[in-house]
């Protein structure tokens, strides 16, 4: 990889990280409070939920980071190390922690719900996203899983090609 795809790559994480932030600050507390003025039955749901997804944000921005450090060591050439293990296993259990949180909220929408304003789509919509939210973090994190014994394999290989030469 050479070294302008890992600059590149750098500024997308970044601003990833970054808009991150900006969500976990002000968008995710403004929209929390722009719903409870909306409809106040929610008032005891706002600061769960909200938490929950300032959380979750915060997870992809760990998973960023650690993919930040993978790229450093794809720069340096040194992503063949025991290090590289420890980076991937903070993405997986960063996604568990993610995938966790939305089964909580799943759960929760699913056996207690919430009140809604109207017809109930509202609540449909929600369950449906965290649903939707579970199961692609499921699939993420089992990805990765795939991947690091594919590292796992490629590190082995890289070992013995160097014992021979």
């Amino acid at each position: 990889m050479n070294h302008l795809h890992i600059a590149v790559l750098r500024a997308g994480i970044a601003m990833a990280v970054l808009f991150g932030l900006f969500g976990q600050i002000v968008v995710i507390p403004t929209a929390a409070s722009d719903e409870v003025d909306r409809f106040p039955p929610y008032e005891p749901f706002a600061v769960p939920y909200a938490t929950a997804a300032i959380v979750g944000v915060a997870c992809v921005q760990v998973a960023l980071v650690a993919t930040w450090k993978l790229l450093d060591m794809v720069d340096h050439d040194a992503i063949f190390t025991p290090l590289a293990f420890r980076w991937v296993d903070v993405i997986i259990w960063s996604s568990v922690v993610a995938t966790l949180l939305a089964l909580g909220v799943t759960g929760h929408l699913a056996l207690f719900g919430l009140p809604s304003p109207g017809d109930g789509m509202e609540l449909i919509g929600a369950l449906g996203a965290a649903t939707v939210s579970t199961g692609a973090g499921m699939a993420f994190a089992m990805l990765v899983l795939v991947l690091r014994g594919l590292l796992r394999k490629a590190t082995d290989l890289q070992t013995e090609i160097a014992e021979v030469v």
